[in-house]
This record gives C-alpha cells, sequence and structure tokens, in this order.
C-alpha cells in the first residue's frame, strides 16, 4: 500500500511518528511537511524522510493563509498522484482536498472541535472521506464520516507503552527537583483570532511568585520572549521536551496542546486562555479526570489561587499519577489502533461501526 501523511505542526508529528513506524517496515509511506516552528528538526533529529513543500514561512493574514493552502493542495495533489498514494492522511485541508482530486481516500485525523476550527472544517470535513477523531469531539454535521476512538491524539506517543520518562535526559538540562514550567504558545494559528493567554507581566508575577514558594522556574516560549527571561528560558532539543515535563512540578500554560500532554503524563497543569470551557478534549481531562484544570485571562486572580492551591498540595505527584492511571485505564493505545486502521481501511470503519469495544484489543 502507498500511503502519504502531511504533518503541518510539531504536535502532528508526535502523533504520526508511532504510526509512521508501525506501517513503513509493510508499505512505502511518503512524509510531507512544511516549515513550521521545530517541525523540520524533529523529523531530522529521528531519521524520518521527508519532503518539505512550504519551505516559507507564511505571513499571519487571511490572503497569505489562503494562498498557502492552495498551493499545499497543488503539492499534495502532484506528490501523491507521483507516488500512487492509495490513502492520504493528516489535519490539513489540502490532504482531503487533493484526495477529493485525485479520486483517492482521504483520513483527516484531529482532535479540535468542530465549533473551535469551524473554517479548517468546512475546507476538510466536505472533501474527506473518514475523520479519524477521539470520541468525545464534536465534528459538526458530519457525524455520518466520523470514526471514533477511546483516547487521545497525544496517547499516540505518550502511552506508556510508547514513552518511558527518562531522568538522565531531564538531568542534561534541569538539576532541580523542585521546578515549574511556563509554556508561552504564539496563538497565530487561524483559530487562535480572538483568543489572549499569558502576558509579559502575568510571567513575571509567576515566576516571582514560585520562586519564593521554593521552586526553579524555567521558560518554554514559540515566539521570542523579552530579554528579561532569559535566565529562565529552558534551551533544549526539542526531541527531549517530554522527558524534562514528565518530571515537572507543575506546568502553567496557554498552549492546549502541552497541556493535554501534561495530563497524559500525570503532571498538573494551569491552562490560562480564553479556549478555556470550549475543548471537548480538555473538558473531560479537567472534569471527569481531574487532570488540568482551565483559567480564563479575565481571572488572573483565580490564576494565582490555583497556582497556590496546587503548589501547596500534599503529595501531589502520586495524586495525580493515580489520576493518570484511571484516564489510562478507559483509553486504548492510539498509535496500535491508528496503524491497525489504516492497514485494513476502508473495512476497519465497519469492524468499528459494528462492534466499538474491537478498539480495546489495543489496550
Amino acid at each position: 500500500m502507498n500511503i502519504l501523511i502531511y504533518i503541518g505542526h510539531p504536535a502532528q508529528y508526535h502523533f504520526f511518528k508511532n504510526v509512521i513506524k508501525g506501517l513503513e517496515s509493510r508499505h512505502s509511506v511518503t512524509v510531507l511537511i512544511k516549515t513550521k516552528d521545530v517541525l523540520e528538526s524533529l523529523l531530522l533529529n529521528d531519521g524520518i524522510k521527508f519532503l518539505n513543500i512550504q519551505s516559507q514561512s507564511r505571513k499571519n493574514n487571511s490572503f497569505s493563509i489562503l494562498m498557502a493552502s492552495f498551493k499545499r493542495t497543488f503539492e499534495v495533489y502532484k506528490i501523491a498522484r507521483k507516488c500512487k498514494a492509495n490513502i492520504l492522511l493528516g489535519t490539513d485541508s489540502s490532504v482531503a482536498q487533493a484526495a477529493f482530486l485525485l479520486g483517492k481516500k482521504a483520513i483527516t485525523t484531529l482532535e479540535d472541535d468542530y465549533e473551535v476550527i469551524n473554517k479548517l472544517a468546512k475546507l476538510t470535513y466536505p472533501f474527506t472521506d473518514t475523520i479519524l477523531v477521539p470520541d468525545i469531539c464534536s465534528v459538526g454535521k458530519w457525524t455520518e464520516k466520523k470514526t471514533p476512538y477511546s483516547g487521545y491524539m497525544k496517547l499516540s506517543y505518550l502511552h506508556p507503552k510508547r514513552f518511558e520518562p527518562n531522568v538522565n535526559i531531564k538531568n542534561k538540562y534541569i538539576k532541580e527537583d523542585k521546578f515549574c514550567l511556563l509554556r508561552l504558545a504564539k496563538l497565530t494559528a487561524h483559530h487562535d483570532k480572538g483568543i489572549n493567554g499569558l502576558n509579559t507581566q502575568l510571567v513575571v508575577e509567576l515566576i516571582e511568585f514560585l520562586t519564593q514558594k521554593g521552586y526553579a522556574v524555567y521558560l518554554s516560549s514559540e515566539h521570542a520572549p523579552d530579554k528579561c527571561f532569559e535566565k529562565h528560558l529552558l534551551k533544549i532539543n526539542q526531541n527531549d521536551i517530554h522527558h524534562v515535563l514528565s518530571y515537572a512540578s507543575l506546568l502553567i500554560s496557554d498552549s492546549q496542546s502541552m497541556s493535554v500532554e501534561a495530563a497524559m503524563l500525570g503532571v498538573p497543569s494551569i491552562r490560562y486562555s480564553d479556549f478555556s470551557g470550549k475543548i471537548s478534549v480538555l473538558e473531560e481531562l479537567e472534569h471527569k479526570y481531574k487532570l488540568t484544570f482551565g483559567i480564563k485571562t479575565n481571572e488572573p486572580q483565580r490564576l494565582f489561587d490555583k497556582v497556590e492551591e496546587l503548589v501547596t498540595f500534599k503529595d501531589i505527584h502520586c495524586e495525580f499519577q493515580q489520576r493518570k492511571q484511571a484516564m489510562l485505564e478507559d483509553k486504548i493505545d492510539v498509535a496500535g489502533f491508528i496503524v491497525w486502521f489504516i492497514e485494513n481501511y476502508p473495512k476497519s470503519i465497519d469492524i468499528i461501526r459494528e462492534n466499538p469495544d474491537y478498539q480495546y484489543k489495543f489496550k
């Protein structure tokens, strides 16, 4: 089978990396990417072969976003035709549109609700064959295309079968046992419009507050932070970030992705973002499993109250590891399931619809 996978974001690469490894020994897998943050470095460090179809970062305006999308669709179409792809996978609309033009099957993989990414969904869902998402996710009116699974995209690479934290890797970057991570997202995606997160003043106050509580504080940022944060900046090979996150006492972030990752690892997290209350995956992790906490940006005092509650929580590590285990008991090994789903596609759709519990073979 010839399989084409398009990856447009570092988080998507992490989702696909074990799937690629599971498929490439038995199938021909073509990986396409665009220039996005540390994405290219991640693939190079892991020795994954790829083609970069958008080597220049686009400008952050509607016209540039639209033109970049058209160009990606053309490139995906051209390469998929050349490699005779049977199935095209990815999150981007270019994958679904190129597959539609070629008369091939497209599987859209994401975990964002339709209501959050409705612009992307309107360009993608009409053209895709299958929307493969966690069961908690909304896909709007496209429910007939939804194939749900009991898991999260981040479990594709952070499930205990796929990832084991290494304290020696953590110690390469951070010597302290008690430390907190602050993660700042760019918030420049099309669906981030009007969304606010952590600002400079809040970060300054958080660093001061946590330092007074006896914690070392490290800052990870998708954009260039203020020079005043230089001594707190975490300089790291991004392939190692999950080993560091695994040993953090607390994550404070406006990144939805890293908040989910912390939950997968049993690390308490606070996400300070206007997305709070809007994303089904994080709402389930917060209200069902109590692994993360969302606070909107008009509640700064509540942020500090929650930080104080968590850093003074007795035996918090053991408690959150138990909460993580309760979550894992309900979920599957997502990477194993995705590999099976692709190799047996489209028959796999019928199998899951007729017997949803079949997926629990991948516990």
